[in-house]
C-alpha cells in the first residue's frame, strides 16, 4: 500500500547541471535527452533540493520534505543503452546542513528509510559509467504497509 507520490522532472535551470561538453535536448517535461562522450563516471550531472534559498538561487525547491519516521519507495525512470547505468545519491542533513547520512539508489526500484534528524536533503544523479540517456522523471513514494526487511535503513 502506497500513500503521498511525487514526480521529480529535470527543470531547465541549468547551475545545477553538468554542462561541459554536454549536450542537453528537452524534448518535453517528461523526456530529456542527455549526451556526453567524455564525462568521467561518477561526476554528478544533475541537482535537486528539497529546501533552497530564493533570493540566491532564484528556485524553488524540486523534492517534497521526508521524513525519517515513514518508509519511501524510490522509482528511477531513465532510459539507458545496455551495460550503461545512472546512479541517484540522496543525501540526508540535519538542521545545521551537515550531512547526517546517504544512500546510493542502484536499481530502478528501491525502498529507503532517512535518518531521524533529517532536516532536508538533496538528490544527485551521478554517472555510473553513461555516454548518453533519456531522463523521465524520478518518482518518490510514500510507503505505508510494507516488510520491514525490503527497506533499507540509513543508521
Amino acid at each position: 500500500m502506497t500513500g503521498e507520490q511525487w514526480n521529480i522532472y529535470w527543470n531547465e535551470y541549468s547551475s545545477d547541471t553538468y554542462l561541459y561538453g554536454s549536450e542537453i535536448t528537452y524534448h518535453k517535461k517528461d523526456d530529456v535527452e542527455f549526451q556526453n562522450l567524455l564525462m568521467p563516471s561518477g561526476t554528478v550531472i544533475k541537482k535537486w533540493y528539497s529546501k533552497t534559498n530564493f533570493q540566491s538561487h532564484k528556485i524553488e525547491p524540486a523534492l517534497p520534505m521526508i521524513d525519517g519516521e515513514s518508509r519511501y519507495q524510490v522509482m528511477v525512470n531513465i532510459d539507458t543503452l545496455p551495460g550503461e547505468c545512472c546512479l541517484v545519491r540522496l543525501v540526508f542533513l540535519d538542521r545545521y546542513e551537515a550531512e547526517a547520512g546517504s544512500i546510493v539508489v542502484r536499481d530502478k526500484v528501491m525502498n529507503i528509510q532517512c535518518p531521524l534528524k533529517t532536516y532536508s536533503y538533496r538528490m544527485e544523479l551521478i554517472n555510473g559509467g553513461v555516454s548518453r540517456f533519456h531522463f523521465h522523471s524520478i518518482v518518490i513514494r510514500e510507503v505505508t504497509d510494507e516488510t520491514e526487511e525490503t527497506t533499507k535503513k540509513i543508521e
